[in-house]
C-alpha cells in the first residue's frame, strides 16, 4: 500500500472527477507534536485529508489555508497545505474537557470555517470565503461550502485516527452536460464508502471496490508530507513587530525571548545579542501576514 499519497481520477465515459488522499508518516508526525484529546485529533485529521483534497484541483503557487473557530470546547483547528508542493501542517486549540462521542457542532458550538487561498505571487490578493458551522461533520461542512459558495456538485469523505487520516473528494465537472444519471450514479456508488475502508484500503482497491464498472482514469500518485514554513528569521520579524520596547521589556524580565512555533513545537530562543541585531540599522520590509494565517 502506498502511503501518504495523493491519488487524483477521472471517469472516462462520466463528466466526473474525483481524488484519494492517505495520510500515514505526515499525520503521525504532525499528531507525535502535541497530545490531543482522540475527539479533537481525529477532527484535525480529517480536516487536514480534507485540506490536501481540496488543493488537488488548484493550479497556482501558494497555501491554502481551512480554519474551523469555535466557541465551545474547542477553540481552533488550523491546517495549512502548500498546493505547489503538497506539503501540510496542522495545530488545534481546545479548552477543558471534549466528549469522547460529540460531533463538530457540539465541540465548538457557535463558530465558522474559514477557507483561504493566499497565492505567493506579487500582488495577488488572498481570496477568503467563510461559512456557518453546520451538518455535524467536517466532510458535511466543507461539502455544503463546495455545493453553495462555489456552486459545485461534490461528495467528501473523511476518516482518521491515531495513524492515519485519509478521505475522497468526488466532483461534477465544472459547466458539464452528459448524461444526467451520471452524477447521482457516482455519488451513490461513493456514499457506499465505509470509514474503515478510507483507512485501510488502498487508492486501488477502493477505486475498484467502487467503481470497476466504469472506466476510471488514475493519475500518477503524488507524495504528500508534513513540514512546517517556521524558521528563525520569520520569528524574528515577528519580534520587530512587536517591537524593540516590548522586546527589552521582556528580555529585563526572563532573560531571553522563547518563541514556540504552535504548529511543530520547534523552540526559538533571542538573548539580549541577537535582539539588538535584530533592532540593528535600518530594518528590511515585513512581509504582512495573511489576515487569517494562524
Amino acid at each position: 500500500m502506498k502511503k501518504d499519497t495523493l491519488q487524483r481520477f477521472l471517469f472516462d465515459e462520466a463528466p466526473v472527477r474525483g481524488a484519494l488522499v492517505r495520510l500515514d508518516d505526515s499525520w503521525r508526525e504532525i499528531n507525535a507534536r502535541h497530545d490531543y484529546p482522540p475527539v479533537l485529533r481525529d477532527r484535525l485529521g480529517e480536516l487536514a485529508a480534507a485540506g490536501i483534497l481540496l488543493a488537488a484541483n488548484l493550479k497556482f503557487d501558494g497555501q491554502l489555508i481551512l480554519q474551523i473557530q469555535g466557541q465551545g470546547a474547542l477553540r481552533l483547528l488550523v491546517v495549512e497545505v502548500n498546493a505547489a508542493t503538497r506539503t501540510l501542517r496542522a495545530t488545534a486549540r481546545w479548552d477543558g474537557e471534549l466528549p469522547a462521542d460529540a460531533d463538530l457542532a457540539t465541540l465548538t458550538g457557535q463558530g465558522q470555517c474559514v477557507i483561504t487561498l493566499d497565492p505567493k505571487q506579487a500582488g495577488a490578493e488572498p481570496y477568503q470565503g467563510i461559512v456557518a458551522l453546520e451538518g455535524g461533520s467536517v466532510a458535511n461542512l466543507l461539502t455544503h461550502y463546495m455545493e453553495r459558495s462555489e456552486q459545485l456538485d461534490t461528495l467528501i469523505m473523511l476518516a482518521a485516527d491515531g495513524d492515519c487520516a485519509a478521505g475522497m473528494l468526488l466532483q461534477k465537472l465544472p459547466g458539464s452536460s452528459g448524461d444526467e444519471d451520471d452524477w447521482p450514479r457516482a455519488r451513490e456508488l461513493a456514499a457506499t464508502l465505509k470509514q474503515e475502508e478510507l483507512l485501510t484500503l488502498s487508492a486501488d482497491d477502493i477505486l475498484y471496490r467502487l467503481f470497476h464498472q466504469e472506466v476510471i482514469r488514475a493519475f500518477d500518485a503524488e507524495s504528500v508530507a508534513f513540514q512546517c514554513s517556521c524558521s528563525r528569521e520569520r520569528v524574528g520579524g515577528m519580534l520587530r513587530m512587536i517591537g524593540r520596547d516590548e522586546v527589552e521589556s521582556i528580555l529585563s524580565e526572563q532573560g531571553s525571548v522563547e518563541i514556540a512555533c504552535e504548529f511543530c513545537q520547534q523552540k526559538y530562543v533571542f538573548d539580549e545579542d541577537d535582539a539588538a541585531e535584530l533592532f540593528a540599522g535600518p530594518q528590511d520590509p515585513i512581509e504582512p501576514a495573511s489576515p487569517t494565517r494562524h
